[in-house]
């Protein structure tokens, strides 16, 4: 069957409308078709066409809208009518966000596809909590990994021990619900309990919490202060720096109003 349309995975950035790329705020503008994940923010849904067709294909823990493998046979049905077909993920689509997952399935099914990368939410969400990931007098290396496991697997697929001695900050990415098994796995390899840790909560968007502690320390005050998903797990010296530069946090462009125009 011959495919008219295609499809553009596209980055919406953490939430704060002004995040977007312009050729990401464009592609929403003239969709014929989006189909978006639960993590991304009303503004931004609010710059897609009118006139488009809007699916949420939301996948939050417990709380699914469609499968995963869903997703990509409507991709393929909506290209076969539809001239712009987006694929809206939250931050960054190859980035945790299965974007390279996607895009190899419809590629092997030869339905055109393009991606618009986006700003991911461990760069966006930690530089408005004002905590640099590198700094000359506390990082030179950063390290990305996820927190949360792949359905099906029996044990973890992240070597916590070559995580904790592989650079000087580490980013965790869905990682509340694991933490305990985090922490505890960065300190048996040898990290100290005084190790500092940031939680970043609806990182860039009004909602946006911070809590603040070490290995030691991070998990009671999760369950103290009920802290939960989705958030951003900062590990390392940099952490420190939240004190000093928190205070600069960007303004979220007319985020409770913004109309996408």
């Amino acid at each position: 069957m011959q495919h008219i349309g295609k499809v553009y995975l596209v980055g919406a950035g953490p939430g704060d409308p002004g995040l977007i790329t312009l050729k990401g705020k464009t592609l929403l503008e003239c969709a014929d078709v989006v189909v978006y994940d639960a993590l991304v923010s009303m503004p931004v849904l609010a710059m897609i066409n009118p006139q488009a067709e809007q699916i949420n294909a939301g996948k939050r823990r417990g709380m699914h809208s469609l499968k995963q493998e869903e997703i990509t046979p409507l991709l393929i049905e909506k290209a076969q009518t539809a001239a712009i077909v987006v694929r809206l993920k939250g931050g960054d689509p190859f980035m945790f966000g299965r974007g390279g997952e996607e895009m190899e399935d419809l590629v092997k099914a030869g339905i055109a596809v393009e991606v618009v990368p986006g700003i991911t939410s461990g760069i966006a969400a930690t530089a408005y909590a004002g905590i640099p990931l590198t700094h000359r007098a506390y990082s030179s290396s950063v390290t990305f990994v996820t927190g949360h496991e792949g359905a099906g697997k029996y044990r973890p697929a992240v070597n916590w021990q070559a995580i904790a001695h592989g650079s000087e900050t580490i980013v965790v990415y869905m990682g509340i619900h694991n933490l305990p098994y985090i922490t505890e796995q960065l300190q048996l390899a040898g990290l100290s309990t005084q190790t500092p840790v940031a939680l970043v909560r609806w990182g860039t968007r009004p909602e946006q919490a911070e809590l603040i502690g070490t290995l030691a320390t991070i998990m009671q005050q999760v369950e103290s202060a009920h802290f939960e998903a989705p958030a951003i797990a900062v590990i390392g010296s940099v952490v420190n720096l939240h004190e000093i530069l928190a205070g600069c946090r960007p303004a979220s462009i007319a985020y409770e109003n913004y109309s996408g125009k």
